[in-house]
């Protein structure tokens, strides 16, 4: 069952990539304190995640925080190094957290898992964009199409 508006994150070990190389964390630690936003996506590197999810985030990363957003944070179903590499690639710098959840653990958890076996992806996440506060869910914008729309910076800006 997908995770309802209210309801605490699930805290789960995720990955993240340093300079040192993967490193542990939990998403109650990194997503739970403040003012978060959290957006799923699919793939890294993938062509709507690479193309307008993720960069709709990185450009509108000051404008979020201006509005009192204190962390924005990526989660994906990938490894910590494509992780990193991804960022790397698009300029994420400091700006996103990049989270690793190669096990598809806190994705499962907040029940918005994909089927992408279809297209030779195995499962992954859905792709959506939700407001934390404290680490409880005080908006969940899941995309019901393959594009970006309720789950975009832009869309989240709006709601804040």
């Amino acid at each position: 069952m997908t995770i309802s508006v209210g309801a605490t994150i699930p805290d789960v070990k995720v990955m993240t990539m340093t300079a040192d190389g993967p490193k542990p964390v939990q998403t109650g630690d990194v997503l739970g304190h403040g003012r978060v936003i959290l957006f799923g996506v699919p793939g890294a590197f993938t062509p709507t995640c690479s193309d307008h999810h993720l960069p709709g985030f990185v450009l509108r990363a000051e404008d979020l925080k201006a509005k009192g957003v204190d962390t924005i944070a990526c989660v994906s179903v990938n490894d910590a190094f494509v992780m990193g590499a991804w960022a790397k690639d698009r300029g994420v710098d400091d700006k996103i957290v990049m989270l690793a959840d190669g096990n598809g653990e806190f994705t499962r958890a907040m029940g918005l898992e994909l089927d992408g076996s279809g297209f030779g992806l195995g499962t992954r996440s859905q792709r959506y964009a939700a407001l934390l506060e404290d680490g409880v869910v005080r908006r969940l914008n899941v995309e019901q199409g393959t594009g970006v729309d309720v789950s975009s910076a832009e869309s989240m800006l709006a709601t804040l």
